[in-house]
């Protein structure tokens, strides 16, 4: 492939990338369809099969940007915090991604609703994505639990993270299990206050 073609596959995947993002911010994923990307991009729809394998390719690199805005929303949510206790840094945290999946819901599910067969592998991008995210969570925890051993850690990080998670869903859905969202700030502090007594 000439110089000038890898450039023009380049152009196509970053515009095909930014009208997918659009539609999935806007209607979900489940609504994303060839012709209507095609039509957003100015390309055929046979363009969008050069650019990528599949939708579902294209899908994942737009949760590829959808991770790196939301690690800088979390992170950026303890920016000048460094003296604040280790509970507060994470409810810190955990208010930020609330926000971030409010604001831009179905982008955020779309990270998490992955269609993938039983024997794809996860890509590594989204495997770091996500080690990025949690190495935010891992520092005030580990001053939370100074003894515990790295496995420890990771696990707890990992528990504290899905907890959040599990509330932030439940309460952005309005399951019967969930709470008001005017609320989901205040049972995420609770949690995470818990937590951080049951520590010292």
């Amino acid at each position: 492939m000439t110089p000038k073609a890898q450039q023009r596959k380049a152009d196509l995947r970053e515009k095909l990338v930014a009208a997918a993002e659009i539609r999935i911010d806007r209607d979900g994923v489940s609504a994303l369809r060839a012709r209507d990307l095609a039509k957003d991009a100015g390309c055929a729809v046979g363009a969008i099969y050069t650019a990528y394998d599949d939708l579902n390719a294209l899908i994942m690199a737009v949760n590829g940007r959808t991770f790196q805005k939301l690690g800088w929303v979390v992170a950026g949510s303890i920016d000048g915090a460094g003296d604040e206790p280790p509970t507060r840094r994470l409810i810190l945290m955990s208010h930020a991604y609330l926000g971030f999946a409010s604001d831009h819901f179905n982008l955020w599910r779309a990270l998490f609703d992955l269609q993938m067969k039983a024997d794809d592998q996860v890509p590594e991008w989204y495997l770091q994505a996500l080690k990025a995210l949690f190495s935010n969570i891992a520092g005030p925890v580990a001053e939370l639990f100074p003894n515990y051993s790295h496995e420890e850690l990771d696990l707890m990080v990992r528990a504290l993270f899905s907890s959040v998670h599990g509330i932030v869903l439940l309460g952005l859905e309005q399951r019967i299990s969930g709470v008001p969202l005017a609320q989901v700030e205040m049972m995420i502090a609770q949690l995470l206050s818990q937590i951080g007594q049951k520590s010292t």
